[in-house]
This record gives C-alpha cells, sequence and structure tokens, in this order.
C-alpha cells in the first residue's frame, strides 16, 4: 500500500509539472514581454504557464496552444481561416514610425513621393506604411518599397532597416520598435519622424478559440493569465526605474534604449470605451488584407464576435 501510495504520488506530481498553459508568442519583440513579466511575477494558475515562439497561426495550426499573441493584423489573417478564433485582451498599442534622413530632401511627409521606403510587407509594419502615405495623398506607385530586417540593438548587421540607412540604400522605413529608435538616435539632427496613431497603431493583442475557452480548467487558467496581465500592465503603464534593465535582456536590447522608446507603447487592457472604433477598425484594415490577399472580407459579425470581453468580465 506504501509503494502505490508513493507511485500516485509521483504520478501526480509529474502531471502537475508536465501540464501547461502554452502560449505561442514572437518572443524577440518588447511587446511580448508584459507575458513574461506576468508568468514571472503574478500568474497562479493551476497549471505553469510557458510561453513558446510563435504567434497566432500555431494557436489555429496547433491544438497543444491554448493561447497566442500577435498583432491584429496576423489575428485577422488567422481569422479568415478559422472563425472560432477570439481576441480576449490587448496587450499593447504600439505607435509605429516612419523614419526618414533629411539629406535625401526629406522635410514633410509628401516629400516620401518617389523614395526609397524600407517595411515588411504582409506585417503590420507594412500596413502602417501603405496607411500613413495614404491618407497622406501618396499612392503606392508613388514610391518604392525596399525589404529588410528589425534590428534590436546596434550596431545593425547587414540586410537591417538602421544599417540600409546609414548605407543609403533606402531614404526611409517604417517599423516596429527599437529599429526607429535607433536609426533616429544614428541620424541626430538629421532625423525626420513621422507618426499618427490615429491612423495605425499595432494592436498587439492575446488570442484563444471557442473550443480553448469552453473547455472549464483550460479557461480557469486562461482567466489567471489575464488577471496576472492585468497586473502587470498597471507596472508597465507607471513603470519603477529597475523595470528597463530586467526587461531589456529578455528581447536583447540596452536598456537605455528601451527606455527611450517605452512611451510609444500603451499598456492597454480593455477596449470596452472604444468597442465600436475597434470595430470599425479591424473592419479597414481586414479590407486592405483582403484585397492584398486576393480573398473575400470577413463579414463584419464575425468580426464583431471575434473581440471576445467574457474573460475581462470575469476579472
Amino acid at each position: 500500500m506504501k509503494h502505490r501510495l508513493c507511485l500516485v504520488g509521483a504520478l501526480s506530481t509529474l502531471i502537475l509539472y508536465t501540464t501547461a498553459l502554452r502560449i505561442a508568442t514572437s518572443l524577440q519583440w518588447i511587446e511580448h514581454t508584459p507575458q513574461r513579466y506576468a508568468i514571472e511575477h503574478f500568474y497562479n494558475g493551476s497549471s505553469r504557464a510557458q510561453l513558446v515562439s510563435g504567434g497566432v497561426n500555431n494557436l489555429v495550426g496547433d491544438n497543444s496552444f491554448d493561447l497566442a499573441a500577435n498583432a491584429e493584423t496576423q489575428g485577422l489573417r488567422q481569422l479568415n481561416g478559422r472563425r472560432s478564433l477570439r481576441l480576449i485582451y490587448i496587450i499593447c498599442e504600439a505607435q509605429y514610425r516612419i523614419v526618414a534622413d533629411r539629406t535625401r530632401g526629406i522635410e514633410a511627409i509628401g516629400d516620401l513621393r518617389g523614395k526609397r521606403i524600407g517595411t515588411i510587407p504582409g506585417t503590420s509594419a507594412g500596413y502602417f506604411v501603405s496607411k500613413l502615405l495614404g491618407v497622406s495623398g501618396i499612392q503606392p506607385n508613388q514610391y518604392s518599397v525596399v525589404s529588410g530586417n528589425a534590428c534590436m540593438r546596434a550596431p545593425c548587421g547587414q540586410g537591417t532597416f538602421p544599417q540600409m540607412m546609414q548605407g543609403r540604400q533606402i531614404d526611409a522605413f517604417g517599423l516596429w520598435e527599437p529599429a526607429a529608435e535607433i536609426s533616429i538616435r544614428n541620424l541626430g539632427d538629421n532625423a525626420v519622424v513621422f507618426q499618427n496613431g490615429s491612423v495605425y497603431r499595432e494592436i498587439y493583442s492575446l488570442y484563444s478559440t471557442e473550443e480553448k475557452l469552453a473547455n472549464p480548467s483550460i479557461r480557469a487558467d486562461i482567466v489567471e493569465f489575464v488577471r496576472a496581465l492585468e497586473k502587470t500592465l498597471e507596472v508597465y503603464n507607471d513603470p519603477p526605474e529597475g523595470i528597463y534593465a530586467e526587461v531589456a535582456p529578455w528581447v536583447g536590447m540596452d536598456a537605455d534604449v528601451l527606455k527611450g522608446v517605452w512611451k510609444e507603447h500603451l499598456w492597454t487592457g480593455a477596449w470596452d470605451d472604444w468597442a465600436e472604433e475597434f470595430v470599425e477598425y479591424l473592419v479597414e484594415e481586414d479590407a486592405y488584407l483582403a484585397r492584398d490577399g486576393n480573398r473575400r472580407p470577413i463579414p463584419r459579425a464575425d468580426i464583431e464576435a471575434f473581440l471576445d470581453t467574457s474573460v475581462l468580465a470575469e476579472l
């Protein structure tokens, strides 16, 4: 009997250890860091929470994942193929910037006509560049898009946008941080910055699925994870000085650069005070993605169902 009890105890311990709330997220970007902070400081679910490099496509394609984090752009791309996907929380609203070099004859945004503009097509940054230039009256055929890569710490390597600016391969670029900040520091007084968060900002969100949310035990841990994120965003919105040194190594950044771009990130949470605006925002963005992907737009009713406030309601 004693041996049997020991075996049962050992098995229980093994089950507890191996069970995890699996979260697919892009581990290299600043926007993901509240998830790690939440796990290390506040999460108290029945199972451990595990961050795995990936994104919302993993959640849609692999049933072992319970949550994912990504920009709304990628959320909409995946929603098109799986209508049971749900956006349950906003981790961050990141305000992107286009950085240009004044020595290339650029002072106003209209001067970007005919220029070589770096971005990553098919991403939130690609949409940002198209959107910001479009509302300024600059059509896609009036500038050249040049692909490249992000950079998290100077000196930036070959093929990264800050390096391409220094090498005069591009005249401007639009991307998430800290590439813009690094380039601004490189350019000094010759840096020209264009930004409009009301036109576009990345809505870096947490996703789950109807199926996962309908599972009582998984849902309970999801609620606890979101509760931990809520506590984390309180810290991020009133950051103690030491947070930059703690968070910067998680994404391979210098702490002073992270401090410099912190203000470009709005640590949001709920969206109940702008719910209708959020729906319109996603409907408009999906229309762009549909044209870009040669598909039909997602019906408005499905986008409304995509925004699930039930987890927030449980807090």
